[in-house]
């Protein structure tokens, strides 16, 4: 059976207004993330990403690590994150998140979870995809990832925490409210495992860092 690791991309800027760059911790994170795959054995024959630099750059550091070529990485658009910005403006009316994040980050992760409560339940008729046809683009992306990999092929997919909580939850069929919350506890450069056997996906493992479990890794363990 083809073994798929479906990862979250390392951490970004997050209350910054250019969220989508990795931070130095986050380039690093990648590498770790490289060398537990590394002292696997692992070579992976299909690397996908979304379009997003903070998704392709996770992969390239991964890739550089265990001396696999860049250029390999193949871009599907449907793994890119939901609009974040958009849906909280949608429910808010135009608040700044930027400047609620530094007020007050508790509330506006409150908030957050309202509005991503709202989006699923079609409440927010200005975000620019359903909550169904953001589904629908992650499967397109993750069936380019998976498909018609050979029996011992390991494959790589690099993707956003909302975008992965919202696949598990369809692969495990768990409501919304749980596809939120998997999205707000996912962790940066932590993955899941999936088997490929055909056309059909298997979650065997979720959330996974290994290579940040150490004590010396303690606050390397992020999730923005």
């Amino acid at each position: 059976m083809a073994l798929v690791f479906l990862v979250r991309h390392a951490q970004a800027s997050f209350g910054t207004h250019d969220y989508d760059r990795l931070s130095d911790l986050g380039r690093q994170q990648s590498r770790w993330l490289g060398e537990y795959f590394a002292e696997r054995g692992v070579q992976f024959s299909r690397v996908v990403a979304g379009s997003l630099k903070r998704q392709q750059d996770t992969a390239r550091e991964i890739l550089g690590v265990l001396g696999q070529d860049a250029n390999a990485i193949q871009t599907h658009e449907g793994l890119n994150e939901y609009h974040g910005d958009k849906l909280y403006a949608a429910y808010t009316q135009g608040a700044d998140p930027v400047a609620h994040q530094k007020a007050d980050y508790r509330g506006y992760w409150k908030t957050f979870r309202a509005a991503m409560l709202a989006w699923a339940r079609d409440e927010l008729p200005t975000m620019p995809e359903t909550w169904g046809e953001f589904a629908q683009r992650m499967r397109a992306g993750l069936h380019q990832g998976s498909t018609g990999l050979g029996r011992d092929d390991i494959a790589l997919v690099v993707s956003s925490g909302g975008a992965i909580g919202r696949i598990i939850s369809e692969l495990t069929g768990a409501s919304a409210a749980s596809a939120i919350e998997f999205n707000l506890q996912f962790r940066n450069t932590g993955f899941c495992e999936l088997l490929a056997i055909g056309d059909e996906l298997r979650l065997t493992s979720l959330n996974n860092i290994p290579h940040l479990e150490r004590a010396d890794r303690r606050k390397a363990i992020t999730f923005a």
